[in-house]
């Protein structure tokens, strides 16, 4: 009954706001107390106008200022002292994942130690024998563990304290004398020693890579900040070199539309000079047509004698000959010349974009692991692209369908628009999409011959020569496909290749490690032809395609 009346009264020293005893008890206005950290927090959270108690909500105004109770604080330090404790909350019993106390009865507490050698779990108040009890000092208490009856041989019911070198496993003493009879046996403890011993070697080395590790994460942040400051400056400074050059471009239209504004005002006003100066000398000879044709009129001689000379007589007349040389065309050339420099700077910037695309890409930063190649289809394709082919490169002889991933040949000519970047006569197309990084495509084909190709958008375009053809020149990369094998070109260089046929050849492109492969694609891959070398460029898939009826498609 008297433990009855002091868990009440712990009950009683508990802040109801953190649910635990009282730490630096205040006492507000209303009577109710609370740890000093709690009410302030509470508070710190509400409407200052509004202050009240958690409990009766009875209101401040102003604040209070909270001062510490020492009484309550002694009799809290006191209770803390007495080693009484409340009845345990709800959090102190075992739950289905806690190990529980095996003496407890009815509704366990959670265990606070497990024993080795007896082997049980005990709570705080069931392990303090351990603590007093002279032959339970001896015994080996270690964290909660669920798995006690591990420690108990299944065929002899004892304790595993022996350990069997020869078998690896933990065994009891009679086992030791029985079935382990003859092997290396040692206690466990003996054992322990020894693989503690290793695991120090082990935990030394971890630790060193560790700070190996540290380090490397600690250069690769550095990398991080440094490719960071070095790609905002980059960006920085080519928005200043883009602002500069549209500022210039902005200053040259200007200047342009001033001259011609400045010539147009010229010539306009020497047109209207010369106009006003015409229509003065039309009046003027409509008057002197008036005085004529009232003259003729006249019905006396002499007076007709006397006044025709002066009124006959007509000023010189304006040179208007320059009026019919003037041409028609005006400021149409000035026009056409502005259309010739923006496609010569639409040809520096096409040209030029490559290179600037390329230079970003090659930005590599080393890291020490690169991933390593596949191996199966399915790892390859991980790196699946989608690729189409580009209208404005396909030969006129090419017919593309399927949403221009196919291409087959026609002997008629197909009406494309006219344009630069078209295969004159080398029967060739090219995808729209560059390649770079990792990339793998797959083409199906039909028919006796097919040429798969990857190339450099620079390849020549125009006529029948060797710069113009895939695999012919040192910008394109070409595996020729016909009925009895294969065959690889690069710069007109042939190179047989011997390999299991098949309708669909896979193509797996690594640019930065400068990696391309062919594969035979049927039920298993099998490797063509590979080549590694360095790719300065951004790459494009192509196809060839110059036999009748002969079809090859982007697979999907």
């Amino acid at each position: 009954m008297a433990q009855k009346g002091v868990q009440l009264d712990q009950e009683a020293f508990c802040c109801s706001i953190c649910l635990d005893l009282l730490k630096d008890p205040v006492t507000i206005p209303c009577g109710h107390s609370y740890c000093m950290s709690c009410i302030k927090g509470f508070w710190d959270g509400e409407d200052q106008r509004k202050i009240c108690c958690p409990q009766c909500r009875k209101t401040f105004a102003p604040r209070p200022v909270l001062g510490k109770n020492t009484m309550l604080a002694a009799l809290v330090e006191q209770l803390k002292k007495t080693g009484l404790h409340a009845a345990p909350a709800d959090h102190c019993y075992a739950g289905p994942e806690d190990v529980a106390c095996d003496v407890c009865t009815g509704r366990k507490l959670k265990a606070l130690k497990s024993c080795l050698t007896c082997p049980a779990s005990y709570c705080e108040n069931h392990l303090q024998p351990h603590y007093d009890a002279p032959p339970l000092k001896k015994h080996k208490l270690v964290e909660p563990s669920k798995k006690l009856q591990e420690n108990i041989c299944s065929r002899h019911d004892e304790v595993m304290k022996m350990f069997c070198r020869t078998d690896q496993q933990s065994i009891c003493y009679l086992c030791s004398v029985d079935e382990h009879k003859g092997h290396d046996t040692v206690s466990a403890a003996a054992e322990r020693t020894e693989r503690q011993r290793e695991l120090e070697v082990s935990r030394l080395n971890i630790q060193q890579r560790i700070q190996d590790r540290e380090k490397d994460v600690k250069l690769l942040q550095q990398e991080v900040e440094a490719v960071s400051h070095s790609a905002d400056k980059a960006v920085e400074d080519n928005e200043k070199i883009f602002t500069e050059l549209i500022r210039l471009l902005q200053k040259r239209s200007s200047d342009v539309k001033q001259q011609i504004r400045s010539q147009q005002e010229t010539e306009v006003s020497g047109v209207i000079k010369l106009q006003e100066k015409l229509q003065q000398e039309i009046t003027e000879l409509k008057r002197k047509d008036a005085e004529l044709k009232k003259l003729s009129h006249t019905e006396d001689h002499n007076q007709f004698l006397h006044n025709y000379p002066s009124v006959s007589q007509l000023s010189e007349p304006t040179d208007s000959s320059s009026i019919n040389i003037r041409p028609l065309r005006y400021f149409e050339d000035v026009t056409a010349a502005v259309s010739e420099l923006r496609d010569k700077l639409q040809d520096i910037l096409r040209d030029k974009w490559t290179n600037i695309s390329l230079t970003v890409t090659e930005v590599d930063v080393f890291l020490p692991q690169p991933e390593p190649e596949p191996k199966t289809r399915a790892e390859f394709l991980q790196y699946s692209c989608e690729i189409t082919l580009d209208p404005n490169t396909v030969n006129t002889e090419l017919l593309l369908s399927e949403r221009n991933r196919k291409a087959t040949f026609t002997s008629q000519q197909q009406s494309y628009s006219s344009h630069p970047d078209r295969f004159t006569v080398w029967r060739q197309v090219l995808s729209r999409e560059s390649l770079t990084g990792r990339c793998y495509w797959e083409v199906d084909w039909r028919g006796t011959v097919i040429r798969i190709a990857v190339a450099y958008k620079n390849i020549s375009r125009v006529g029948s020569s060797n710069e113009c053809g895939f695999g012919c020149n040192d910008k394109s990369w070409m595996l020729h496909c016909y009925t009895n094998g294969y065959i690889f070109y690069f710069n007109n260089i042939r190179t047989p290749i011997s390999g299991p046929r098949s309708s669909r050849v896979g193509v797996y492109l690594d640019h930065r490690a400068g990696i391309l492969s062919f594969y035979s694609v049927s039920r298993t891959m099998t490797l063509l032809h590979r080549v590694q070398t360095r790719f300065t460029q951004p790459l494009y898939a192509g196809l060839c395609v110059y036999h009748v009826g002969v079809t090859a498609e982007l697979c999907n």
